[in-house]
């Protein structure tokens, strides 16, 4: 044994994320005695924006809070503002609605398993270097987001900050004509989906699991994406379950009208994100708690995929709790995607008006949605002439902040337990850990600078 003293590490860039953030290690010896994930850039004041806007601007405003996923943003501040106005929206608007947001899905979902996460299991440090010798599996995650893009473009105007989204529904819907070019696509992108689980599924991961509350939307009877129910699974050791155990558990629900009484926000010294508890505790949403909340309801085509891929079968109480293997389940919900949107486009029949009046009234109003990395929740207060007097916007990624740093903890611990890694080692494993969780950093608040100091003894 030797004593080393302080090490600082600095990394100039973490790739492959969405933001700009850093991670601070304090190493005494082989104990990890602190981890902080300080998401460094400046706040971005879109709560601030929204107060003494009119009722109908949110959904255009807040899109801008992020390009990879501004349906998200979007359909959620419609959600809460129609809310507040005491519409709720149905029928084939509903269902324009949920194709849109497959679109997303498809689009950000595919973009992070082929160019962001699958790099880090083939030994290759950017989307170009894997290009260079998994060039067909590139180009097929391609054109899977090319057919998402489609979507995005035909019912949202354009691909990037949809303009075609209002309350109440849309400014313009598609023709059945329009539509038949955009399903051919899809049937295409349908193998590709499926393809795509098959190559993920021959990755290797490593031996990990996660022992959080689990936290998203179900909707009994369909894969929650646009609307549902808030629901908790909760961690294995609450019920003498070891950590990483693939059994379901027993879930809660309460009603969205509620979601800021049990998950409650608070800052940290290190953050400009601030950090949220679900009932004072830790918890995680995203891909691995959708799977474990309603994998039982996804399509048959993506529901054998799953068992195909080893993940095992939802609706015998198969949970997937492995952070590395959240790539597979994400691939899942490609397939699970353009599946249910080829659904949406056969049984659609236009509706007589592209939307539904919504007149402005007091009160207000709570929306959640999924977002590719997890539940989304907005909240507006309107007065009666449809002024936004206070706006509240809880993104994933500030959500599983905790949850992120809790994973990398653990990992550096069992790491450091079965030798002495180098810096270059401990980076690149914490950069995986975090790539895990696909967070869009600037959402919450973007991965720059690793620091470790080191202290006391060491290997």
């Amino acid at each position: 044994m030797t004593h080393r003293g302080s090490r600082v590490l600095h990394v100039g860039s973490l790739a492959r994320v969405e933001g700009e953030t850093a991670l601070h290690l304090d190493l005494d010896g082989e104990r990890v005695t602190e981890v902080r994930l300080a998401i460094y850039e400046p706040p971005r004041f879109f709560e601030a924006f929204l107060r003494g806007r009119s009722y109908g601007e949110p959904p255009d405003i807040t899109s801008r809070v992020c390009g990879i996923c501004p349906v998200a943003y979007q359909l959620s501040a419609c959600r809460a503002v129609e809310d507040a106005c005491g519409i709720v929206l149905d029928g084939q608007l509903a269902a324009l609605r949920r194709l849109l947001y497959c679109g997303e899905w498809i689009e950000s979902q595919t973009l992070h398993v082929h160019l962001l996460h699958a790099p880090d299991f083939l030994g290759r440090d950017s989307a170009i270097e894997l290009a260079r010798t998994h060039r067909a599996d590139v180009e097929r995650g391609l054109r899977l987001k090319q057919a998402g893009n489609a979507i995005l473009e035909l019912l949202g105007g354009r691909a990037i900050h949809p303009v075609n989204v209002r309350l109440g529904g849309f400014h313009r819907i598609p023709t059945v004509a329009e539509l038949r070019p955009l399903a051919a696509r899809l049937r295409r992108a349908r193998d590709d989906a499926a393809q795509t689980v098959r190559w993920v599924a021959g990755f290797e991961f490593p031996d990990a699991g996660c022992d959080h509350d689990l936290l998203a939307l179900a909707q009994p009877g369909t894969y929650a994406i646009e609307s549902g129910t808030p629901t908790v699974m909760p961690a294995p050791h609450t019920a003498d379950l070891s950590p990483g155990s693939d059994r379901a558990l027993p879930t809660r629900t309460f009603a969205v009208q509620e979601f800021g009484d049990h998950v409650v926000e608070h800052q940290v010294p290190h953050s400009t994100a601030l950090h949220s508890e679900l009932d004072g505790r830790r918890h995680l949403t995203g891909s691995l708690a959708r799977y474990a909340i309603s994998g039982r309801w996804l399509s048959p085509l993506a529901l054998q995929a799953a068992q195909d891929a080893g993940l095992g079968d939802p609706r015998q109480g198969a949970v997937c709790r492995n952070p590395f293997r959240s790539i597979v389940v994400r691939a899942v919900e490609v397939l699970y995607a353009v599946d249910e949107a080829l659904r949406l486009i056969d049984a659609y029949e236009p509706p007589a008006r592209s939307h539904i009046d919504v007149p402005p009234r007091a009160g207000t109003g709570h929306g959640a949605t999924e977002a590719p990395r997890g539940l989304l929740y907005h909240r507006y207060t309107l007065d009666a002439k449809g002024t936004v007097t206070d706006a509240s916007l809880v993104p994933p990624t500030a959500q599983n902040q905790g949850a992120i740093e809790e994973d990398l903890r653990r990992l550096v611990q069992e790491r450091m337990a079965v030798g002495e890694p180098t810096d270059a080692e401990l980076t690149a494993l914490c950069e995986r850990a975090i790539r895990n969780h696909d967070p869009c950093i600037s959402c919450s608040a973007h991965f720059l600078d690793l620091t470790v100091d080191r202290t006391g003894p060491a290997r």
